[in-house]
């Protein structure tokens, strides 16, 4: 008993660690200065080594080598992914981080829509109506309904990135179904195989458009590789390796509650009454999402194995 509590404990400590990490990867991006692609490509570039080294160090490396189905999922889950850091990326340049981040992770809602849809997955009441309170949130927090407390102003600009953000969460949502079904592909394999290809896609962005030449650039580019994806990988999924699914999945949320209190903290975006609210209402709706009362339907929280990286 002492044992397992004791392995809980660190798994939380370690999983939050890494969630305060990611919770920072924002500034990385906007202080970078640099197109979003170029961001996409160094943090593929930079995550591939970091997870690359890791392997070897931890005597993984055989892990990496994928065949037939998993490797397709790989490629495939690889793919999406690099489109969404490059939505989420490009989006954070017209919303504010914390709120970026937080209607990214609005993806639980999808995967429900795709399972119910795809594998004919029962939707319960319990997640209908936490879909449809996330949607009300979202209207808030765009201010779309009118805010008078000095907060943002909905126009096209804003309204873009939100559409981004959603599109965003959408390829994750995607993602999440291929790597539920990627037998044989563990996470760290996953999250390797995805920067392989996102290096590999977007090689041509800093081919064309030459790489930056001020070092302060390339230390917050390399920051998006070796911390946010290697070292917040590391601690992300050896905490979930000693964590039961119902705490991994409230302890998720404490990335976008990071994000919100950075974007405040460096830049002052601060929200308006009813955009906090929208943001207050959108985290209650995921985590009610994610932790339903015993004995109501719906699709079960994340799992460890196969899950994608954030």
């Amino acid at each position: 008993m002492d044992t397992s509590r004791s392995q809980e404990t660190t798994g939380q400590a370690l999983m939050v660690a890494g969630s305060l990490l990611l919770g920072t990867l924002g500034v990385f991006v906007h202080e970078s200065g640099q197109h979003p692609l170029m961001a996409v490509w160094a943090r593929c570039a930079f995550g591939a080594l970091a997870l690359g080294a890791w392997a070897l160090a931890s005597g993984r490396l055989h892990e990496l080598r994928l065949r037939g189905r998993a490797l397709g999922a790989a490629l495939a889950a690889g793919g999406l992914m690099v489109l969404n850091w490059s939505l989420f990326f490009a989006a954070m340049a017209h919303v504010p981080i914390g709120l970026a981040t937080l209607v990214v992770h609005a993806q639980p809602f999808w995967v429900m829509a795709l399972a119910a849809l795809w594998l004919h997955e029962p939707v319960g009441r319990w997640q209908a109506g936490a879909a449809a309170a996330a949607m009300l949130g979202l209207v808030l927090a765009s201010g779309v309904a009118g805010d008078g407390g000095g907060g943002l102003a909905l126009g096209t600009a804003l309204a873009g990135g939100l559409l981004m953000c959603l599109a965003a969460s959408f390829t994750y949502a995607v993602v999440t179904l291929i790597a539920k079904g990627a037998a044989g592909a563990s996470p760290l394999a996953l999250a390797w195989w995805q920067c392989l290809v996102g290096t590999v896609l977007l090689a041509g962005w800093p081919l064309v458009h030459g790489l930056p030449t001020a070092p302060s650039a390339w230390a917050w580019l390399a920051g998006l590789g070796v911390l946010h994806t290697g070292l917040a990988y590391v601690l992300m999924y050896e905490g979930m390796a000693r964590l039961p699914a119902e705490r991994i999945a409230v302890l998720q949320f404490v990335y976008p509650g990071a994000a919100l209190l950075v974007d405040w903290a460096v830049y002052g975006q601060a929200l308006g009454p009813l955009q906090s609210a929208g943001v207050g209402l959108m985290a209650v709706a995921l985590w009610a999402s994610r932790s339903r009362p015993a004995g109501a339907p719906g699709p079960r929280p994340w799992r460890t194995r196969g899950r994608p990286a954030d």
